[in-house]
């Protein structure tokens, strides 16, 4: 049986030791313990925090992934636990993408996928976003057009169009995501930027790159010749 915290030098319990030395000299599962609060009569936090990095392979990606359903599965964490949990790693993907928004130029293609990466990363569907644009490349606003299944998502190219008029965008970027992990644009990938594209310059507004997500990169149509 493991000792509980409160048994626990107090310069080793997980609040303690954030106080005296800072959250950077904790653990990962010393964090979630401070999340969790307790353990059950038979485990620590710490404990449990362990149980859960096991549950996703000791990934913190992988973890942020996890639904509340799943977090309830482990013993020890209920609805309150697991909503917690899910919460805090929600604000950590938030503070990632209010970083990125701070770059209001985009100037290459890595800075519009820090502005996706938080959003689109961690999903396990595809959603497929704009982002609209002014003469100088900064950024008016973004919407997100559609969200699929799996493998796939409709995208609409008279509304990307419409969209992009009533923002007086002079450029888009568009961007989806693929859940898969596999970077390499698929067949439709290819025929729907091409059919934004044309629109686009019936309309003066120009597709300036197509960006596809996924957990830890990006493909850029643009950085590869595709446009």
């Amino acid at each position: 049986m493991s000792l509980k915290i409160t048994d626990w030098a107090e310069e080793d319990r997980p609040r303690e030791k954030l106080l005296q030395k800072g959250t950077a000299s904790l653990s990962d599962a010393e964090l979630l313990a401070i999340l969790i609060s307790s353990g059950t009569k038979d485990k620590s936090a710490v404990d449990l925090g362990r149980e859960l990095l096991q549950m996703a392979n000791n990934n913190l990606n992988s973890l942020g992934k996890l639904t509340i359903e799943d977090l309830k599965k482990l013993h020890g964490i209920g609805p309150a636990r697991a909503v917690t949990i899910a919460a805090a790693l929600e604000l950590g993907r938030r503070r990632k993408l209010a970083d990125a928004e701070n770059v209001i130029q985009i100037k290459c293609s890595k800075d519009v996928a820090d502005i996706f990466q938080p959003l689109l990363a961690d999903l396990q569907y595809e959603e497929f976003w704009i982002l609209f644009l002014n003469r100088s490349n900064k950024v008016i606003n973004r919407m997100k057009l559609s969200q699929g299944g799996v493998s796939g998502t409709v995208t609409d190219v008279r509304m990307v169009m419409k969209t992009a008029i009533e923002y007086l965008a002079s450029g888009i970027i568009v961007c989806h995501n693929h859940p898969s992990g596999n970077l390499n644009p698929s067949e439709s990938d290819s025929k729907i930027t091409q059919k934004i594209k044309d629109a686009g310059n019936l309309m003066d507004i120009q597709l300036l790159d197509h960006l596809i997500i996924s957990e830890k990169d990006y493909y850029s149509f643009a950085d590869n010749g595709l446009l």
